[in-house]
C-alpha cells in the first residue's frame, strides 16, 4: 500500500489513476458519443430511432453482464492482467464495430465491446482504491470521476464532430490510439498483485444472472415495438425475473458467488446499490434522449447537438473536486442528497420543453444536471469502501457497477419505450413524457440514499484499518492493503 499525507496522493497513485482514467474515459466516451450518432444510424440502416436504441442498450447490457466477472477474474488472474485484457477486447470490438455492415452486426460487435469494457472500470477502481490507501478514498475516486464527467462532456462533442466530418464509423476507430496508449501506461505503472488460484468461477450463478438480466432488458425494450411484440415482451421479462430470483437463491447458498448478495444485508451497501441503480437509469436514459431531442425537435446536426449537451459535463467538472473532498469530510449521506436535488432541478426544464424553449435555459439546466451528477455519482460510489471495508472492496465495487450499468440499460430501454409510445403524435411533444419518467427515477434515488454511510469516508476507513491491524487480524489486513 502506498503512503503519503492524507490530503494528497503520491506519484505512484497518480500514475495508477491516470492509467485507469484513460481506459475508463475510452469506455465512457464511447457510451455517450454513440448517442449522437443514433439519428444517422437509423437513416443509414433504414430503421426507426426506437429500433436503433439497441446500439446503446446492448452495449450497456453487455457491461452489466461482464462486470460481475471482474471480482473473480481479478482474484484469479490479477487486476493488472485482467484490466489489460479487457482493454484489448474492447479495442477488438471497436474495430469490428467500425466495419459493421448492418444494424445486427453492429449490435453484435457492440456486445463484444461492452463485454470488454465491463471490467475496465470496476477492476481499475479497485486497483486505484487499493493504491490510494485509507483516508484518501474520496480523492482517489474523484480522479476516477474524471472519466464519468468526460463521458457526458467529451463524448457527445467528439461523437458529433466525427459523425459530421468522417461518418459514424470513426466513433469506434478513434478508440484504437487511446486504447493503445492505455495499454502502454498499464504495462509500466499498474501494480501487480499475486492472484488467488483457489478462486473458482461461479458458472451456475453466471448461467442464471446473464440471461436473467438480458431477459429483463430485452422484454422492456421490446415493448417499444407495440402490438403483438409488446405482448410477447412480457414472457422474456418474466423469465428474466425468475432467473434473477434463482440467482439470488443460489448466491445465498454458494460459498463464492458471482455477486455476494449477502452484502445487500448491510444497510449502507444496500443504500449505495439502490442509489447507483437509480442514478444509472437517470444518467444514461437522459443521455439517450438529449441528442435525439436536439436533432429531432430542434433540427440540429450531430456536432451542434453534442455541443449543446456539453454544459452537463462542464457542471460535473466544476462539482467533482469539491464533492470528493466533501465526501471524505462529511460522508456520502450528507453529499449525495444535495446532488440529487440539483439533478432533478436540471431535468425538470426538459420535461417541460418544446420546440421553442430558449437554448440558454436548457444550457443552464444541463449545468445543474452536471453539478448534480458530480455531487451524487462518485460520492455514492465512495460509500462502497465505507460500507464493506477493504477486504470486500473488489466484489463490492463489481456489484455496485453492475447495478449502475443495469440501471443504465433499463433507463435507455424505458426512455425508448415511452418515446415510441409518444412519437406517433409528433416529435415536438414526444420528449416530455420520457423525461418525466427519467426525473421520477432520479427522485426515487432519495430513498436508498437515506441509507448511505453517514461517517466521513476518510475517518471510517482509517478507523477500520486500525481495527484490522490488531494482532488477531494483521495477516488479513496486510493481504488486502
Amino acid at each position: 500500500m502506498t503512503g503519503g499525507p492524507p490530503d494528497r496522493l503520491d506519484s505512484a497513485t497518480r500514475w495508477v489513476g491516470l492509467t485507469v482514467v484513460l481506459g475508463s474515459v475510452m469506455s465512457m466516451v464511447d457510451t455517450t458519443s454513440v448517442n449522437v450518432a443514433l439519428h444517422d444510424l437509423a437513416g443509414d440502416f433504414g430503421v426507426s430511432v426506437t429500433e436503433v436504441h439497441w446500439v446503446a442498450s446492448a452495449y450497456l447490457l453487455a457491461l452489466a453482464v461482464a462486470i460481475p466477472l471482474s471480482g473473480w477474474a481479478s482474484a484469479r488472474f490479477g487486476g493488472r492482467r485482467v484490466w489489460m485484457t479487457s482493454v484489448g477486447i474492447f479495442l477488438t470490438g471497436s474495430i469490428l464495430a467500425g466495419i459493421s455492415w448492418s444494424l445486427g452486426s453492429l449490435i453484435a460487435f457492440r456486445i463484444l465491446q461492452g463485454f470488454g469494457g465491463g471490467m475496465i472500470l470496476p477492476v481499475g477502481m479497485a486497483m486505484l482504491v487499493r493504491a490510494a490507501g485509507p483516508g484518501r478514498v474520496g480523492r482517489a475516486l474523484g480522479i476516477l470521476g474524471i472519466a464519468q464527467l468526460l463521458g457526458p462532456t467529451l463524448g457527445p462533442v467528439l461523437g458529433g464532430l466525427l459523425v459530421q466530418d468522417g461518418g459514424w464509423r470513426w466513433i469506434f476507430y478513434v478508440n484504437v490510439p487511446v486504447g493503445a496508449l492505455a495499454l502502454v501506461l498499464a504495462a509500466r505503472h499498474l501494480p501487480t498483485h499475486p492472484p488467488d488460484p483457489c478462486d473458482r468461477l461461479d458458472l451456475r450463478g453466471f448461467a442464471f444472472l446473464a440471461p436473467g438480466l438480458a431477459g429483463l432488458v430485452y422484454g422492456l425494450a421490446s415493448i417499444s415495438n407495440g402490438g403483438a411484440a409488446g405482448v410477447r415482451a412480457f414472457l422474456p421479462m418474466l423469465a428474466g425475473m425468475a432467473l434473477v430470483a434463482a440467482f439470488v437463491i443460489h448466491a445465498l447458498r454458494a460459498s463464492n458467488p458471482l455477486i455476494d448478495v449477502r452484502l445487500f444485508g448491510r444497510r449502507a451497501f444496500a443504500g449505495t446499490a439502490g442509489t447507483a441503480l437509480c442514478l444509472g437509469m437517470n444518467l444514461f436514459g437522459a443521455m439517450f434522449l438529449l441528442p435525439l431531442y436536439y436533432q429531432s425537435v430542434r433540427g440540429q446536426g450531430a456536432l451542434d447537438a453534442g455541443l449543446l449537451i456539453a454544459p452537463q459535463g462542464i457542471g460535473a467538472a466544476m462539482m467533482m473536486p469539491f464533492a470528493g473532498r466533501a465526501t471524505d469530510r462529511f460522508g456520502p449521506a450528507r453529499v449525495v442528497p444535495v446532488g440529487l436535488a440539483l439533478l432533478l432541478l436540471g431535468t425538470l426544464p426538459f420535461a417541460l420543453a418544446d420546440a421553442s424553449t430558449p437554448y440558454p435555459l436548457l444550457a443552464g439546466a444541463l449545468v445543474l444536471r452536471g453539478l448534480g451528477i458530480g455531487a451524487s455519482l462518485m460520492p455514492a460510489m465512495a460509500g462502497v469502501s465505507a460500507a464493506v471495508g477493504n477486504a470486500d472492496t473488489t466484489r463490492a465495487v463489481s456489484a455496485i457497477n453492475t447495478m449502475q450499468r443495469m440501471g443504465g440499460s433499463l433507463g435507455v430501454a424505458l426512455a425508448a419505450v415511452v418515446l415510441a409510445h409518444e412519437i406517433p403524435g409528433g416529435a415536438a411533444g414526444a420528449f416530455g413524457p420520457p423525461f418525466w419518467w427519467i426525473l421520477a427515477v432520479g427522485a426515487l434515488a432519495f430513498v436508498p440514499a437515506a441509507f448511505l454511510p453517514r461517517h466521513p469516508t476518510g475517518a471510517t476507513t482509517r478507523q477500520r484499518v486500525h481495527i484490522d491491524r490488531t494482532p488477531s487480524r494483521i495477516g488479513s489486513a496486510a493481504s488486502h492493503t
